[in-house]
């Protein structure tokens, strides 16, 4: 399953609601590219868990005002509501947990 994409335009709107994680991430990004598959993977098997990317080239307005320094960073959402925040390429157990903690 591919990941939706999440923009400056609808951030607010699809962070709103339930579990999101948002992958801030860019084209260029070695780490970046090493979280895709895995975030892939959790998208099919965390039904109740919105995963959505955020490309910081792309909207730079958004990642400015979450004040988005170093790339990947994980952004988990819950009800609108920040809740935790993970910055590096993490491996696929340790996103599981991250995202567990708050359900």
């Amino acid at each position: 399953m591919a990941l939706s994409e999440i923009n400056d335009a609808n951030f607010k709107t699809e962070t709103s609601d339930g579990i999101v994680l948002v992958d801030c991430w860019a084209e260029w990004c070695g780490p970046c590219r090493m979280v895709a598959p895995v975030l892939d993977e959790l998208s099919t098997e965390l039904k109740d868990v919105k995963i959505m990317k955020l490309n910081v080239d792309f909207n730079q307005k958004t990642a400015q005002e979450l004040g988005i320094q170093s790339i990947p960073t994980l952004l988990l959402y819950k009800n609108g509501e920040l809740v935790d925040k993970a910055i590096g390429a993490l491996p696929k157990p340790q996103i599981k947990k991250f995202i567990e903690n708050h359900r």
